[in-house]
């Protein structure tokens, strides 16, 4: 897939105003995607669910482990390559390929299901759930600017992220609302 002038253009728009604290905010809204990151933020949630006695969340929130495979078959399907520094400031150097981007996939995946299960435990405090909330849907949409910031990601792959996370995220919260009547308030 070649590089196109839109998206040449648009990482020059992001990356434009540059600076140290914007690079390691930037990193910080990625690291949730490393490796170590990812499977920090799965651990916690799944334990966290799982101390509260909301096995069935769980083990659907452990379940979004499903989404890498899926990730990184589209990006052998796909086999493009990542920004280079003669197109785009690249902060750092990324492995495997470009498209789609596995950071916002995953972030749709795992952060919008966390969202949605804050808004559906009604019985867990307020701050607790909008905090926790608000932090996800945070990084859900902050991640697509800091991997273009970053120079790992085009603009279209991270648009391409974005879609087939939120299709997974579909596919996940139908299986999760057909599974069992466990809820705190029905839809």
């Amino acid at each position: 897939m070649p590089t196109s002038l839109m998206d040449v253009e648009f990482s020059e728009e992001v990356q434009e105003h540059q600076s140290p604290v914007l690079d390691a905010l930037m990193k910080g809204i990625s690291w949730f995607g490393s490796n170590v990151g990812a499977i920090i933020s799965i651990a916690v949630a799944t334990l966290g669910f799982w101390l509260t006695r909301r096995r069935r969340e769980a083990l659907f929130m452990l379940a979004t482990v499903g989404s890498l495979p899926v990730i990184a078959a589209a990006k052998l399907i796909m086999n493009r390559q990542r920004p280079s520094a003669d197109l785009v400031r690249v902060v750092y150097e990324a492995q495997f390929q470009s498209f789609p981007s596995g950071h916002v996939t995953f972030y749709t995946v795992f952060f919008g299901f966390l969202a949605y299960l804050m808004y559906r435990m009604r019985s867990w405090p307020t701050p607790v759930r909008i905090g926790i909330g608000a932090f996800s849907l945070l990084l859900v949409f902050t991640v697509p600017f800091s991997r273009v910031y970053l120079g790992v990601h085009w603009g279209t792959d991270v648009l391409a992220g974005f879609f087939l996370g939120l299709s997974l995220l579909i596919g996940l919260l139908v299986w999760y609302n057909k599974s069992g009547k466990r809820n705190d308030i029905p839809i």
